[in-house]
């Protein structure tokens, strides 16, 4: 079942998330639908408060980068309750862009690693580090379940010049070719 993106303007996106229970008889089938639903609205990467579900869940595809990075031509993953442990590496900008604020694209600083322990869909726990373009996409995702958005790491300037796009966003302005949520008002 293809979930609804809960959009920029709905408070769930700026909610911290609550950690899984390992005994959540649901947690199958919601990994199940956020694949399909990443899949159809052609995301890398897809968090739970994305589809309205305030719970420590991301899942990432990111085979589309194995071009650049060979190592990502099998990258798919999901992280249940993950945790950054440290970021380190030079800092380096790319362009981001997010199913919860369609039609807008910026360029991001990040930390080029990340050091993650997390459970995997099998309850698996596993310390990691990831780099590169999995790296990136682990903050981005890892973001949504601390209630940030990646605007928020834009200057003031940046964010003013974009307040008309998101209120469009928020009032339901936009139709990307997914299915939204458009906040309650």
């Amino acid at each position: 079942m293809k979930y609804p993106v809960t959009v920029y303007g709905d408070t769930l996106l700026r909610k911290k998330a609550k950690k899984i229970e390992k005994n959540d008889p649901q947690i199958k089938e919601i990994i199940e639908n956020m694949w399909e639903t990443m899949y159809y609205s052609d995301g890398v990467g897809l968090a739970a408060p994305q589809v309205g579900l305030s719970i420590r869940l991301f899942l990432i595809d990111a085979q589309s980068g194995a071009e650049e990075e060979p190592e990502l031509a099998d990258f798919k993953k999901v992280f249940i309750n993950p945790k950054i442990i440290e970021t380190a590496g030079d800092e380096w900008i790319m362009n981001e862009g997010c199913l919860s604020l369609p039609e807008i694209r910026e360029d991001v600083s990040r930390p080029d690693e990340v050091r993650l322990k997390y459970l995997d869909e099998n309850f698996i726990e596993h310390d990691e580090n990831f780099k590169g373009f999995s790296g990136r996409v682990i903050q981005h995702e890892y973001d949504h379940l601390e209630g940030i958005l990646f605007i928020d790491h834009l200057s003031p300037l940046r964010k003013r010049l974009l307040k008309s796009k998101l209120s469009a966003i928020a009032t339901g302005k936009v139709r990307p070719h997914y299915r939204i949520k458009i906040p309650a008002k």
